[in-house]
């Protein structure tokens, strides 16, 4: 065990937090060889983790790393064609960053209700929600569990739109048979933020099938200049040319971060599988609760547990937030996924929204809490959650 495990772990006994990384020695020996190496931005290990990633999915995609999977949001659907004026459905149930890069681009995101039993992306009201400025589409994956993936095609093959799935919460989530990053989407973007199934601190992907997409977020995370920085410079004798093909951004991931990836990566199915293991516990020990617990995978599919988010029901006798803070008086941190995007101000005034547009949201919002889950719990703290969830609705 890490020293920097066992200092989150002694922190963990006197209160253990929502959540945690699963970083061991590893990875610290990773990180520390590639600044050893004199590659700090983006280089041979930047690549590696790019290439490990799409062979991980199946090998037939473009894996592109970035600094955070909102800029590669931001990229997939400036990839995608979405510009001004344009239209982008987007559920409320989600983080800001699904909604914000819609604006980046000058176009304007349609926030749509969720489905009462997933709290994913509701396709009828998102099928109401299309208009002839409807351009693109961004299924969440909330929680780890995939959407209707076949319904979100159906629906884009009908009405022309470009899809682009959110997959901050899906790493390792298999639906209908496929990995989520794999199937007919436009680009599916995955995120490796401290708490998420797997990290490298800040950063994501994004995958592609197709390769005038995949050319195009190369040149639009580095500057818009038309070749690799890595190609430039790991030559015998550089290449210093360059051409500026259009205005971009900086959004790629440096080596040491990449190095972190590549071990998680290689961990990433142990690390679900714990994520499972804490799952199941939970809906063992919770069963006889006043808590709606989550929603599985269809069998023969897989959820990637990056959150455990349960439900206070009417027989709870404590409103949520006063669970949470009993909870954190205990010891025990708890969190909310999400505040619905229509509850926040910007989104409320520059969309004209309230909460009658949003009923099935409005309504769980009220009470969802997020219990603790990572893969780096123990046996003991699983218990502590358990416990301590039982006595405060006791």
């Amino acid at each position: 065990m890490s020293s920097l495990q066992r200092g989150a772990l002694t922190n963990a006994d006197s209160f253990l937090p929502f959540a945690l990384p699963d970083i061991g020695e590893e990875e610290i020996e990773a990180v520390a060889e590639a600044m050893r190496s004199g590659w700090l931005t983006s280089g041979p290990r930047a690549a590696a983790f790019e290439r490990e990633f799409a062979e991980f999915l199946g090998g037939d995609v473009h894996a592109m790393a970035m600094n955070s999977a909102t800029a590669g949001l931001h990229l997939a659907l400036e990839a995608v064609g979405v510009g001004p004026g344009d239209e982008v459905i987007v559920p409320t149930w989600t983080f800001t960053a699904t909604a914000e890069v819609v604006r980046y681009l000058g176009a304007n995101p349609v926030i749509v209700d969720v489905d009462p039993a997933t709290l994913n992306i509701d396709l009828d009201a998102a099928t109401a929600a299309i208009t002839p400025r409807t351009k693109a589409i961004i299924p969440v994956h909330f929680a780890g569990l995939a959407v209707d993936r076949q319904g979100i095609a159906k629906l884009a093959e009908e009405h022309g739109l470009r899809v682009v799935e959110d997959a901050a919460h899906a790493f390792t989530t298999v639906s209908a048979g496929d990995p989520v990053g794999r199937g007919s989407s436009d680009a599916v973007v995955f995120s490796f933020y401290a708490t998420k199934t797997m990290t490298t601190g800040e950063g994501g992907m994004v995958v592609t099938s197709d390769e005038q997409i995949a050319a195009r977020i190369r040149t639009m995370r580095l500057h818009g200049i038309s070749h690799d920085v890595f190609d430039r410079y790991r030559s015998a004798v550089p290449s210093w040319r360059y051409e500026v093909v259009a205005p971009g951004y900086k959004y790629n991931l440096t080596d040491p971060a990449a190095a972190m990836g590549r071990v998680q990566l290689r961990r990433s199915q142990e690390m679900r599988d714990k994520r499972a293991a804490i799952a199941a516990r939970y809906d063992e020990a919770f069963s006889g609760l006043p808590l709606q617990l989550p929603a599985h995978a269809d069998e023969g599919d897989t959820h990637a547990w990056h959150l455990y988010v349960s439900r206070l029901t009417d027989e709870a006798g404590v409103q949520r937030d006063v669970f949470i803070q009993e909870m954190a008086k205990a010891g025990v941190g708890c969190s909310v996924h999400f505040i619905p995007l229509h509850r926040h101000p910007y989104w409320r005034e520059q969309c004209k929204l309230d909460d009658g547009q949003f009923p099935v949201a409005t309504a769980e919002f009220a009470r969802v809490a997020s219990l603790p889950i990572f893969s780096s719990m123990t046996d003991s703290q699983v218990d502590r959650v358990v416990e301590t969830v039982s006595r405060v609705l006791s």
